[in-house]
């Protein structure tokens, strides 16, 4: 069962603010051990994974005798009948051909072949116990001293994006002063690419980039648009991308319902209490 999924409505690649110590509990399972500090997201995650867990008991396709492991990973039989029970319960219709050919037409930078960009990065990585707010600041002000650089013809506005990635990058592409050199689509994590692809910026960029990495300083150094596609050549792209949305949102609706049936502490989970979530 794949947590990222879970979490996909509620931003590309959102880094959570920390919490501090409490007790966070779903129907008497906790979520965390004793002494363990979690972000918010990181909460979030463990309550969405508990509440199908539990779905999945309820629904038959656990053994009662699961135990939840308290330290948020789930086990292989739990990760199966998850799988099995939203298969189950969450009835998705095919995307229509209209409904396709809509979004082919709205979205025509996300079906061209052949894009590329030449960027560097500093990448300031979120790992397990981190003081995010603390990591979001240094990121923060970082992305503030390489703009205030930006656009200057001397030569210090890429000596200081350099020195930024050298010093302060957790990437190995520090070392070369954060170049990453030309990449693709296919060649990214999906939501650092929906960041960087399909736009027409070129320098820094003026917000952090979001990824399952952690959170980046991005400067696009040069771009090549590719070539645009016809409907009928990426049908297949469109009518995969149409049906995640639609899963992503029936899952959202979904958990909501199970946390309004919940008793739920110390962690938010947006429950509803009625199925009828739009």
């Amino acid at each position: 069962m794949n947590v990222e999924t879970i979490q996909s409505g509620a931003g590309v690649g959102a880094v959570a603010k920390a919490v501090s110590p409490r007790v966070a509990r779903i129907n008497g399972v906790l979520l965390h051990g004793e002494t363990e500090v979690l972000s918010t997201e990181e909460l979030r995650q463990r309550g969405c994974s508990e509440l199908l867990r539990q779905a999945a008991i309820q629904g038959g396709l656990l053994a009662p005798t699961d135990v939840a492991s308290g330290d948020g990973m789930l086990s292989e039989a739990a990760s199966q009948a998850i799988d099995a029970w939203l298969e189950r319960e969450l009835q998705l219709p095919d995307p229509s051909e209209e409904a396709c050919r809509r979004h082919h037409a709205a979205h025509p930078a996300r079906y061209r072949t052949g894009q590329r960009v030449l960027l560097r990065h500093v990448l300031f990585a979120v790992t397990q116990g981190m003081d995010v707010v603390a990591l979001r600041n240094r990121a923060e002000a970082c992305l503030l001293d390489v703009r205030c650089h930006d656009g200057k013809s001397n030569g210090s506005a890429s000596a200081g994006f350099e020195r930024a990635a050298r010093e302060l990058s957790n990437c190995p592409s520090g070392e070369q002063g954060g170049e990453l050199g030309w990449l693709t689509p296919a060649d990214c994590a999906s939501e650092f690419a929906r960041e960087i692809f399909g736009h027409v910026e070129v320098g820094v960029l003026p917000r952090l980039v979001h990824s399952r990495f952690g959170l980046h300083v991005v400067e696009v150094l040069e771009r090549e648009g590719g070539e645009p596609q016809s409907f009928e050549s990426v049908r297949g792209a469109v009518e995969m991308a149409l049906r995640q949305q639609t899963y992503v949102t029936a899952l959202r609706q979904c958990l909501q319902v199970l946390a309004g049936q919940a008793v739920v502490e110390g962690v938010d989970l947006d429950a509803a209490e009625t199925p009828l979530v739009q």
